[in-house]
C-alpha cells in the first residue's frame, strides 16, 4: 500500500489567510495549531510561475511557489514538505521558510536510508514549526499525518 504527500504545512490561522486568495484549495487543521494545504494539480497549476525545473530538488515544489512560502513565512515558519512511500519504501523531502527566508533545508532523505538522529525531514520540519512529540511517537505522528494515504484526500 502507498503513502504521498505533497503539502504546504504552517500555523492554522496565518495559512488560512496566506491562502485566502487561492480557490484552488482549502486548509485542513491537522493538530496543535497546524493546517496542512495539499498540493493538489489544481493549486499547482495556480501559483507556478511556468518553470519547469525541479526547485530545490523537490519533486512538486512548483516553479517560483519558494517565493511566495518565503512571502508567507512573514507571519510565521511554513513547510513546504514531500513523501513517497510504497511498501514501506521511499522518500521524503522538507524545508522550513521563517521570516522570508530559507532556515531549514532543504532536506532529503533517498529510498533505503535511515532517519538520522535528528529524524526525518518531515519530523524535523513539524519539529521547526512547533510540534511536539510524545514519548514514543515522532512529529509525523503526533499531527496525524498519516491519516490519510494521498494528498488529495486531505481535500475532502
Amino acid at each position: 500500500m502507498g503513502y504521498d504527500l505533497y503539502a504546504v504545512i504552517g500555523e492554522g490561522e496565518a495559512l488560512s489567510a496566506a491562502a485566502r486568495e487561492l480557490s484552488a484549495v482549502r486548509p485542513t487543521s491537522i493538530g496543535q495549531g497546524l493546517a496542512l494545504l495539499p498540493m493538489t494539480d489544481a493549486l499547482f497549476d495556480a501559483v507556478t510561475d511556468g518553470g519547469g525545473e525541479r526547485v530545490l530538488g523537490f519533486w512538486r515544489l512548483p516553479g517560483g511557489f519558494e517565493r511566495t512560502l518565503a512571502a508567507w513565512s512573514a507571519g510565521g515558519p511554513v513547510a513546504y514538505v514531500e513523501a513517497e512511500y510504497f511498501g514501506g519504501v521511499g522518500e521524503q523531502r522538507a524545508a522550513v521558510w521563517d521570516g522570508g527566508a530559507l532556515v531549514l533545508g532543504p532536506l532529503h532523505l533517498e529510498e533505503g536510508q535511515p532517519f538520522g538522529p535528528a529524524g526525518s525531514p518531515l519530523s524535523q520540519a513539524l519539529r521547526r514549526l512547533g510540534v511536539v512529540a510524545s514519548a514514543g511517537e515522532d512529529e509525523f505522528s503526533a499531527v496525524g499525518l498519516g491519516r490519510h494515504r494521498h494528498r488529495d484526500a486531505w481535500t475532502g
